[in-house]
């Protein structure tokens, strides 16, 4: 008799780390013990960090070196957590330490600021140039920031934050937060689809008012999204009516919720439906690849950078593969545990190509946990598979947390996505 794997179950293996192991999704790799390969990575996120790792682990006769100019890199995942006054930054903050002294990964505190596929070299901003026999570029997101009138990079860092790359951003929207009179109003402002974590944006509005609920409970939230749906919509708006009666309100494409102008000074945004005025405002402006990607010439017309989906290598430039939020990674979302998946498998394929091997093809597996408030969460949960039409999700893999969960399930789903968050961070930087 075959045994039913519930969605629950998968949720539990994910949390204790099973399902996500680079073992568990593509089998041991015996290592290559020939003349040694060089691989350069780029990117010292969720997806390179996890592709340095797992190349040592899994072939250590190679040579693999990170580049990656942050000596602490703070996770995007859990900063709506500092937001919401449930974190601090120390509690969000990995370091490259295990990876150089454990596994002997080269890490250089630089920038990468051109790449050679031709000639197979990175230049660095400090001027030294390294050689590569395969390139992983992990390169994260960059912005759009000609796409809204008077919107600028330096009006997220003074004004108008985006926080969508945790660290400075993230301290700045805080402490806007934390400055903002009772009775204030916060506007949050996503992007047009595909962007960086699909239900970030509204886990920020949830745990926003949950500080909000604590603090100042005459504040409110509008969020202004140029979309008509988003992502966990029916189960985000029940946590709100829920836990926060009245605070949120969303304006969808058809409401006003899609913003042409910005003005900074005033702290104004422009609407189809006219002018809206905040005393925090987050704008989170639409995105495309890395800036080095882009310069690299890895990027279609989208924006984004085309791959094969076995090897994750780019369609335009042989030798280097390009992984994480950056690359077109079919149905998988742009998030970080999608980017470690893809390290990892970006990584056993290296290993079989460097072997004279031809790369299995890959399973993919991916995971969203966000929370609503302390003690409710939901969560998404997907496996992918490859087919003629590219990375698809395999039908009944995984789904939604139910609309009618009860308070218990709803508060097991918040202890699990602590515990993915601690798993994934320490099978990565740990």
């Amino acid at each position: 008799m075959s045994q039913k794997f519930s969605r629950r179950d998968f949720n539990k293996l994910l949390v204790s780390g099973v399902a996500g192991s680079a073992l568990g999704i593509f089998g041991a790799v015996r290592p290559a013990y020939a003349a040694q390969n060089r691989i350069v990575v780029i990117g010292g996120g969720f997806g390179g960090a996890s592709a340095a790792k797992y190349l040592r682990k899994l072939d250590p006769s190679l040579s693999v070196t990170l580049i990656e100019p942050k000596a602490t890199f703070y996770t995007c995942p859990f900063s709506n957590w500092v937001l919401g006054g449930l974190k601090n930054m120390e509690d969000i903050a990995q370091t490259y330490t295990v990876l150089k002294n454990r596994y002997g990964v080269n890490v250089i505190a630089d920038s990468a600021s051109s790449i050679d596929a031709a000639k197979g070299t990175v230049t660095l901003k400090s001027g030294k140039v390294l050689n590569y026999d395969r390139l992983i570029v992990s390169p994260g997101i960059d912005f759009k920031w000609n796409s809204i009138e008077g919107y600028s990079e330096s009006v997220s860092n003074t004004k108008m934050p985006h926080a969508y790359e945790a660290g400075p951003q993230t301290a700045l929207l805080h402490k806007q937060l934390l400055a903002m009179n009772d009775g204030g109003t916060v506007l949050i402002c996503p992007p047009a689809n595909p962007f960086r974590c699909p239900p970030g944006p509204y886990e920020r509005a949830s745990l926003v008012a949950h500080y909000l609920k604590e603090k100042k409970p005459k504040s409110k939230i509008i969020i202004l999204d140029p979309k008509d749906k988003f992502s966990k919509q029916g189960l985000f708006k029940k946590g709100w009516e829920k836990l926060y009666p009245g605070m949120i309100e969303w304006r969808s494409v058809a409401t006003g919720g899609k913003i042409s102008k910005v003005d900074a000074a005033a702290m104004t945004v422009t609407t189809d439906f006219g002018v809206e005025k905040g005393d925090v405002i987050n704008i989170i402006p639409p995105q495309q690849a890395g800036k080095i990607a882009v310069d690299a010439g890895l990027t279609d017309a989208s924006g984004w950078c085309p791959v094969n989906p076995i090897t994750f290598e780019s369609t335009i430039h042989p030798g280097i593969h390009v992984i994480g939020d950056a690359c077109i990674a079919g149905a998988m979302p742009k998030s970080g545990f999608a980017a470690s998946s893809q390290g990892k498998v970006v990584a056993a394929s290296i290993i079989r190509l460097c072997q004279g091997k031809v790369p299995a093809p890959p399973s993919l597996v991916n995971t969203c946990y966000s929370l609503i408030g302390p003690g409710y969460g939901v969560s998404v949960a997907g496996v992918y598979k490859l087919t003629s039409a590219g990375i698809v999700e395999i039908p009944g893999s995984g789904g939604l947390t139910p609309m009618d969960a009860d308070d218990d399930h709803l508060n097991e789903e918040a202890t699990f996505a602590r515990g993915w968050y601690n798993n994934i961070v320490q099978d990565i930087w740990g």
